[in-house]
């Protein structure tokens, strides 16, 4: 029942569950009905039960302004499909709409929503209970993107959320990650958008399952110890007729005036943040998904496109703010709002922004006029970071700078580390086939890559495929070239990455500092005539740091000195360039002894053997020397 309370919220544009008052609720044995239409002239439920007749089930406006239309009907029942019909007071428009605040939705491309509950029995108390410390900013993360529907095909067909789940954590684990991020799973009409043209805010795409088979999957990761992050795209909507586009005959979620309601690079319409039902609308849709779905956070999509007014427009196609900027300030606002309200209700979740420019303060509070995210993409880091190593060695010494700019601002914001999708679609090529050099030199540059992206401050996520260097481009409508996975070099880069998720789990040097300058220090940063960085993370507290150290460069470096604050022996802990992972076999068998006189203006150094197109990384221990070590480097056998 909706009450006055309620109604001012929504108008306010502060409503965080309405996905209680409005849509279908099954209650007693009847359907009961509620959809925001205030320029209809007539609105009725059509559906399986009354054979779509309109006249069946007319729903009733509320004596109040609200706009809201309500009704009840007992001869329908779960499960069978409904829509409104919308007669507008306006131009003599007439459609049939799928319920804006539908749970569930027909199979694509039928397009009505369904009746349903949302009861399951959660089995994942443990993981909520410790979710607040797995999500904290401090804390190990590791992000595996997903698209549901391409990951795995067995006989050719789409793997159901139920299916899914197994098969999924168990991979999951065997590679180390620590999250699944869920490419859009909210409902959509053109499987080919991969989901990002959303029509169903708060239902799950019916295409892999029910709604409770969507919770059996994030309860099953939760069970096995892996958090779950949901994409969700506030920033457009399409222009099928059945969803959202001129709702009531009137621009209801959308601005009328299209240089600020459609979007010309997607030809889908943007959303009108300043309307308080519309933002009602969106927040209560966030909320709902880590309500119902016990998800552990929102990816944000394109918030760059909310954030400018001129976004994707030439001058004169855009309309400028009360000031005369460029900035959207009705969208800025609605983001400070999402924020604080998923925040308040779920202070252990995360929202992670995807924002492509220098926007200042995303991943700052609100209080402090930030936006109020968790966290960020880096997309200057993902750019710079690719372009560099998609360039022959030969000329790397030109280019190094493009590695180590991205520590002048590191620390600006939270970051996320991406390396996803967007990267390995329409004629961009796979990562692996970005790298440079024959095919075993191409393996060699994504383990060395690897190797400094984990090693880099931030959290790290990968797109499906990247973890054992698929060749072929993504296509949504295959699957992962699961044989090559298993090859000899592919399965060894798999290895590489598992063993850099398990060192960021288990080296606190590698993630409590992510977010801080002081987790961070350059030992060489300029060493361009050899194509090797070098630097060290450090955790709180004055514990053991990691060092790492990169060659880019195909040639191997004997006796190459690397300056360390402290003598003793220094552990290796991963070395890219391990015949395990498919390489030659250059290393340090197994550690080096820090030494005087120091280099790089530190008291102590250790002589390396930089393998050829690799990472290394190496932590001090109190460990006595092995002897097997002394007794190889006393045979000339130091690499």
């Amino acid at each position: 029942m909706l009450t006055d309370q309620d109604l001012y919220l929504f108008g306010e544009g502060t409503h965080s569950r309405l996905y209680e008052k409005l849509g279908c609720h099954w209650h007693n044995g009847a359907a009961e009905f509620a959809v925001w239409a205030p320029n209809a002239r007539a609105v009725s439920v059509i559906g399986d039960w009354n054979g779509w007749n309109p006249e069946a089930d007319p729903l009733q406006p509320r004596p109040d302004s609200s706009g809201i239309w309500e009704g009840r009907s007992t001869q329908a029942q779960r499960g069978q499909a409904y829509k409104y019909r919308i007669e507008s007071q306006h131009q003599g428009y007439r459609a049939d709409k799928a319920d804006p605040y539908g749970i569930y939705a027909e199979v694509a491309p039928a397009n009505g929503s369904r009746i349903w509950s949302l009861d399951y029995d959660w089995g994942d108390a443990d993981w909520m209970a410790q979710r607040a410390r797995r999500n904290a900013l401090d804390a190990p993360v590791s992000i595996y993107e997903l698209h549901a529907g391409s990951w795995k095909r067995p006989d050719g067909q789409m793997m159901g959320y139920r299916e899914l789940a197994h098969a999924l954590a168990d991979h999951v684990l065997a590679c180390g990650f620590t999250h699944v991020e869920l490419m859009p799973v909210t409902e959509h009409p053109f499987y080919g958008s991969w989901g990002y043209q959303t029509t169903g805010y708060f239902a799950a795409t019916s295409r892999y399952g029910s709604p409770q088979d969507l919770m059996f999957l994030v309860d099953h990761l939760h069970q096995r110890g892996i958090g779950v992050i949901l994409d969700w795209v506030p920033s457009h909507f399409p222009t099928d007729e059945h969803g959202l586009q001129y709702f009531d005959g009137t621009h209801l979620y959308e601005h009328a005036d299209p240089r600020q309601g459609f979007h010309p690079e997607w030809n889908s319409s943007i959303f009108n943040y300043g309307r308080g039902e519309v933002s009602s609308f969106l927040i209560s849709s966030a909320l709902f998904w880590l309500d119902k779905y016990h998800l552990d956070g929102l990816r944000v999509d394109a918030v760059a496109s909310m954030l400018y007014l001129d976004y994707a427009r030439r001058d004169g196609e855009w309309v400028p703010n009360r000031y005369g900027g460029r900035e959207n300030l009705e969208a800025i606002h609605f983001l400070q709002k999402l924020n604080e309200a998923v925040y308040r209700e779920h202070p252990d979740t995360l929202t992670i922004a995807e924002e492509s420019t220098a926007w200042p303060r995303v991943s700052r509070p609100t209080s402090t006029g930030g936006l109020g995210f968790g966290m960020k993409w880096n997309m200057g880091w993902m750019h710079d970071t690719l372009s560099f190593m998609q360039k022959d060695p030969l000329y790397r010494q030109y280019h190094l700078g493009q590695l180590t700019f991205s520590l002048v601002y590191a620390f600006n914001e939270n970051f996320v580390l991406p390396l996803s999708h967007d990267e390995v679609v329409y004629g961009k090529k796979s990562l692996v086939e970005k790298m440079p050099g024959d095919a075993w030199q191409q393996l060699a540059n994504l383990r060395a890559l690897y190797g400094l992206m984990w090693g880099h401050p931030g959290k790290k996520l990968l797109f499906m495929g990247g973890e054992f260097g698929q060749r072929r481009e993504w296509a949504h409508e295959g699957q992962l070239d699961w044989e090559q996975a298993a090859q000899p070099g592919h399965e060894g880069l798999r290895r590489a990455l598992a063993q850099l998720n398990h060192l960021l789990r288990t080296e606190p040097a590698l993630h409590e500092l992510d977010f801080s300058p002081e987790g961070f220090e350059w030992i060489e940063a300029n060493d361009a005539a050899n194509s090797v960085i070098s630097f060290l993370r450090k955790p709180r507290g004055g514990g053991a740091p990691v060092l790492v150290v990169c060659n880019f460069t195909p040639l191997p470096r004997e006796d190459y000195r690397v300056g360390v604050p402290q003598g003793g022996w220094w552990q290796e802990l991963f070395n890219s360039d391990a015949a395990d992972y498919g390489g030659a076999g250059w290393g340090n068998w197994g550690g080096r002894e820090a030494e005087a006189p120091g280099a790089h203006g530190r008291s102590h150094a250790l002589r390396l053997t930089l393998p050829p197109l690799a990472t290394v990384m190496f932590k001090p221990t109190q460990a006595e020397r092995p002897a097997f070590a002394t007794r190889l480097e006393g045979d000339g056998l130091g690499h």
